[in-house]
């Protein structure tokens, strides 16, 4: 049985470098294609440690890491992911930001990517946070790594109460798979209003 809990504090410390684990393998499959290194995780994944309204959701099997999610205040995040909120009239400090959701594929279709969500809006909801956002990254349709099976979440997504933020788009930069050299990808944001 596989166990999801919230963890803050010197607990969610604690795991940060399976997080890393997980997001180094998890998204280094279609559609972000991520080259990650432990070291850049390490200074990413610090923000969670240093911001006391983070969480970690993890899914753990047997005590072992097998999927997390991570939120944080928005106003706490990457300059480059609120900056396209400052135009819809909603102050920062009434989103939540989800940040990654990660699963193993073996744990996947079990139920704890709603339990996921469920514990990031109940932190919003004690937060006093009206609103959850999250980002993902858009790929081009005929992207040359694009799997023939490839899907997307977005039925998950709208049936969770989410829908994309028309033009509220970000940039972030990382090096995909195979390349040298880090590029830009565009994220589009998702919202729901609790």
């Amino acid at each position: 049985m596989i166990e999801v809990r919230a963890l803050q504090g010197a607990e969610l410390e604690t795991a940060l470098d399976d997080v890393a684990a997980l997001r180094i393998a998890v998204f280094r499959d279609w559609p972000y294609l991520y080259d990650g290194t432990l070291d850049y995780e390490r200074q990413y994944l610090a923000t969670y440690r240093d911001t006391p309204g983070a969480l970690l959701v993890g899914a753990f099997d047997l005590g072992r890491l097998v999927g997390a999610s991570t939120s944080t205040p928005m106003e706490d995040h990457a300059a480059e992911f609120a900056a396209p909120f400052r135009d819809l009239g909603i102050p920062l400090t009434d989103i939540l930001y989800g940040a990654e959701s990660v699963l193993l594929p073996a744990y996947r279709g079990q139920g704890i990517g709603h339990r996921f969500f469920d514990l990031r809006e109940d932190h919003a909801r004690r937060m006093e946070r009206g609103h959850v956002a999250f980002c993902s990254v858009v790929r081009p349709g005929d992207h040359p790594m694009k799997p023939a099976n490839a899907r997307t979440n977005d039925a998950f997504w709208r049936g969770r109460g989410y829908a994309p933020l028309p033009g509220v788009v970000a940039e972030f930069s990382w090096r995909d798979v195979g390349d040298t050299a880090e590029t830009k990808k565009p994220l589009q944001f998702w919202m729901r209003k609790l």
